[in-house]
């Protein structure tokens, strides 16, 4: 059970990348060539990660895709009986075939609307008991079995190569879209592109208007922009695998809780050995964590292959492994009720384990 996925939209399986990209090179979109062995590839260099993004960018800017991709990664998820899921995704406009922000957020809700392997529910709890927002029933029966029910929150990324003015355009679209899910802002990217400063204003206006906010954070050595971050004092951060005594100290001495995403972290040699990652202090030093999958699709997990791997490296048992999903529900950017129904979920299932 998941309490907070750390992945972009763009969370598809190796063989979906695979088929897309084939009919992009046929279409002459792309030279398919220069991309297969990235695809294939299980372990892939920091580079070859943000170029296989950069794919993933030029095959999500069909609206028939996006809705695509969309269905599949939320039911890949339920598939491991994940209960809360935040997705993150980038809105992307393409004048040449009709795509602004918001069709493409609206090619995002399609996606949702077409699940049909598991019960979605996306629309705030305020408004779903007034609205029919959300149609599909939660703990419905299908052929005298309770189906599976996810809940769905959205978080708009702010890519680390857009203007400020694109930036805000993205803010004021979560703003608009809040009534569907949309809870939070997510500044991610090619960590080496980009200045804090391009991105702050808008994300100060997020901050101000009541939206939550992450930040991949100290993904690479950069101890100016990681204090910048952490005097933001954003609600949650990812990876913070590049940080310096001084900044583990402001981190600890604040609680922002950390998004750990082992197999992106090691595959990238962000970490060089599971042996020395942060994971260890954090957990040990009773810090708020939630582990996460990055992209799933780009690295080759899963959230079920992540706690193995934590179970694994850290010698943690099932026990340690359920609470620290529970505790995952401090830390996600829902409402209160989702947060009381998810309890009862855990609880439920404690009972039932003998956790």
């Amino acid at each position: 059970m998941n309490a907070a996925d750390h992945s972009p939209l763009v969370n598809t399986a190796s063989d979906m990348e695979w088929e897309l990209a084939r009919v992009l090179g046929d279409e002459g979109v792309i030279v398919f060539s220069d991309v297969e062995h990235v695809i294939m590839k299980d372990d892939r260099s920091l580079h070859e990660v943000f170029k296989l993004f950069d794919l993933i960018h030029i095959l999500t800017t069909d609206h028939k895709t996006v809705t695509r991709i969309t269905k599949e990664v939320v039911e890949d998820f339920a598939s491991e009986n994940v209960v809360y899921l935040e997705l993150r995704t980038t809105p992307k406009k393409n004048d040449s075939k009709g795509m602004s922000k918001h069709s493409y957020m609206e090619a995002v809700m399609e996606g949702l609307r077409s699940v049909t392997a598991v019960d979605v529910y996306f629309a705030p709890q305020n408004l779903d008991a007034r609205t029919s927002i959300n149609r599909i029933s939660i703990n419905d029966t299908y052929h005298g079995a309770t189906r599976k029910k996810i809940y769905v929150r959205f978080l708009l990324s702010i890519d680390r190569r857009e203007t400020t003015e694109a930036a805000m355009e993205t803010v004021k679209l979560a703003l608009e879209m809040r009534d569907l899910g949309v809870v939070g802002i997510d500044l991610s990217g090619n960590p080496i592109v980009g200045e804090w400063n391009t991105f702050l204003p808008a994300l100060k206006f997020a901050q101000e208007q009541g939206l939550c906010i992450t930040l991949h954070c100290g993904e690479v050595p950069n101890h100016e922009e990681i204090q910048m971050m952490l005097d933001f004092l954003p609600m949650r951060i990812g990876h913070a695998c590049c940080f310096r005594e001084e900044d583990w100290r402001k981190l600890k001495s604040s609680k922002i809780p950390v998004e750990i995403c082992l197999t992106s972290n090691i595959r990238t040699d962000s970490i060089s050995s599971l042996d020395i990652h942060h994971f260890v202090d954090l957990y040990n030093a009773k810090h708020p964590i939630v582990l996460c999958t990055d992209d799933s699709g780009v690295f080759s997990t899963s959230l079920s292959k992540e706690y193995s791997l934590a179970s694994s490296a850290f010698g943690l048992g099932k026990r340690e492994l359920f609470q620290l999903a529970r505790n995952g529900i401090d830390y996600i950017f829902a409402d209160a009720e989702v947060k009381r129904d998810l309890t009862v979920i855990f609880n439920s299932v404690a009972k039932e384990l003998d956790l």
